[in-house]
């Protein structure tokens, strides 16, 4: 699908969120388009469930607006809210029913639910079907709760630290089930992680959170190709700017007087005399895009 002429799963402008006097979200704007994948970061704290429950009109707003679908996050119907698939960090089971009767329950809700997908992954997560949800394990009521949001097929599927609660092996089988079953049907998906290496490995675009904004989103494997750190002297540094018409992301001034840039486009970049030009890492990234 052409993302520059489907219309925009999810549409976000000018919100501002706050409890009580605090602010979170401050003139936030973010869209999403069709069957992209984004990993969101951003430290503790920084408003990334906010972000998330906001998205989906789980969070009031002080102002601004969300659209999913082209609809008013607001006043969404059964037929839009059918089409999102949801895991929060904090599990909402209800603890006092089986996961076979859970997931009669909400099947109820969805007319794309498909049985087999989630008959498969019970099986496969060895998730027993007759014990109370009560009795399960951190891990496994996870696991259920990726269930209950996969087994409908969704267009947007929204995950808020969907494998925080896994051993490492579960989170590889989660990761394989999201790039196998979920990215391949165009299914646009975020999610966030504090976790970077399980980010690397299906993240097709990262979006970092900081002081209230989405301060840039791109693809990942593009920002990591062409993104450097450049240091040198302030004048030589924005004359090279200039040049080459580079974007500046962060500026820094160094304890020696120089000062130290990070900055895109800048694949052809290459030392100079008083000039070091390094690549970077995710966390790279992650440490100077979410001060």
């Amino acid at each position: 699908m052409n993302d520059e002429i489907a219309s925009p799963t999810a549409v976000v402008e000018g919100l501002h969120v706050a409890y009580g006097q605090q602010e979170v979200l401050r003139g936030l704007a973010w869209r999403l388009q069709p069957g992209q994948v984004v990993g969101l970061l951003g430290r503790n704290g920084a408003g990334k469930t906010t972000l998330l429950e906001s998205l989906l009109g789980l969070r009031e707003a002080r102002s601004g607006t969300v659209q999913l679908f082209g609809h008013d996050v607001r006043s969404l119907g059964d037929a839009q809210r059918a089409r999102i698939g949801y895991v929060p960090q904090q599990s909402d089971l209800f603890d006092w029913l089986t996961p076979a009767q859970l997931l009669a329950y909400f099947r109820s809700f969805y007319p794309r639910w498909n049985e087999a997908k989630a008959e498969g992954l019970l099986s496969r997560w060895d998730i027993a079907r007759d014990k109370p949800i009560a009795k399960l394990s951190g891990g496994q009521k996870q696991r259920l709760s990726i269930v209950r949001a996969l087994a409908h097929d969704p267009d947007l599927l929204v995950l808020d630290e969907p494998v925080a609660g896994l051993d490492p092996a579960g989170r590889r089988d989660f990761l394989r089930e999201l790039v196998e079953r979920v990215i391949d049907r165009g299914t646009t998906v975020v999610f966030s992680t504090h976790i970077l290496s399980d980010l690397e490995r299906v993240a097709f675009n990262v979006a970092f959170l900081a002081a209230g904004r989405i301060v840039l989103q791109a693809p990942l494997d593009e920002l990591l190709d062409a993104t450097r750190r450049i240091a040198g002297p302030a004048a030589q540094l924005e004359s090279l700017r200039r040049r080459h018409g580079l974007e500046v992301l962060r500026s820094t001034p160094l304890p020696d007087g120089r000062l130290q840039m990070l900055v895109r486009d800048a694949e052809a970049l290459a030392p100079q005399a008083a000039l070091s030009v390094d690549s970077v890492t995710l966390e790279d990234l992650f440490m100077d895009l979410t001060q």
